[in-house]
């Protein structure tokens, strides 16, 4: 299974391309697409998610084209996405905009209730549904959109940013939470933090001025820092050096 992006460019306007002919194929578990801020990375995540649309070129999940009336919906139903800002539906519970985020994939309202339960309980927020939604923690409502992708039963979930402005507490509770979704479906993440990238992916993707810099697995990517740089620095090290050779 893999989510294929080809030609793709986009732009805002008459604007210089965020994304410029872009190339990509992620086929992996786990991938980290890293980059500056204004590299594209969240231009690619709203592709991927068909949010937005590339003005040329197509991105395609298992061969699905969400460009096509006929399946949009089949696509929406297997690609999961969490944006930066989790904005949940005011008034509702946990366990409504769960149940929402289903329904709006697709399910019917029973089944989107009833699946519901079990996403909020593997994103261990079980026992806050009943909570308004707006009571929650930033760390909380970003499980909760991932709880809402579960419903719907993703096949590859799409997770943008999803640590910044978390404490190191609810980083921790957000890494484990990946470890686990590992266990059966294909995860996508785009930062520019490399923490943790050794023990989380598999495969590592940089991202710079729309353009991929590198793609590969994660020893080959730590394997361009200099020799002699610190274990733990090594992933920082690699990273750097790539983009240092764009500026």
């Amino acid at each position: 299974m893999s989510l294929q992006f080809t030609q793709c460019s986009f732009q805002y306007g008459r604007k210089v391309p965020v994304l410029n002919r872009l190339n990509l194929t992620v086929d992996h578990r786990a991938t980290v697409l890293l980059g500056p801020n204004g590299a594209g990375k969240s231009t690619l995540m709203g592709i991927a998610a068909s949010w937005i649309s590339p003005t040329r070129g197509s991105v395609t999940w298992r061969g699905i084209n969400p460009s096509r009336a006929k399946t949009r919906a089949s696509y929406r139903k297997a690609v999961g996405w969490l944006p930066q800002n989790v904005k949940p539906m005011p008034g509702l519970t946990v366990r409504e905009n769960v149940a929402y985020i289903a329904w709006l994939k697709g399910m019917p309202r029973t089944d989107a209730w009833d699946a519901s339960k079990g996403a909020l309980e593997r994103v261990k927020l079980g026992s806050l549904a009943g909570r308004k939604s707006h009571q929650l923690s930033g760390g909380q409502l970003r499980r909760m959109g991932i709880a809402g992708t579960l419903a719907h039963s993703s096949e590859i979930v799409l997770l943008d940013e999803p640590t910044a402005g978390l404490d190191p507490s609810q980083r921790q509770i957000f890494r484990d939470l990946v470890t686990q979704l590992l266990c059966d479906i294909h995860v996508v993440i785009s930062t520019h933090q490399t923490e943790d990238l050794d023990a989380l992916y598999e495969h590592v993707v940089i991202l710079d001025q729309g353009q991929v810099r590198f793609q590969g697995d994660t020893d080959g990517f730590l394997a361009l820092a200099d020799p002699g740089t610190p274990e733990g620095r090594r992933a920082e090290a690699a990273y750097t050096r790539l983009i240092a050779k764009e500026v």
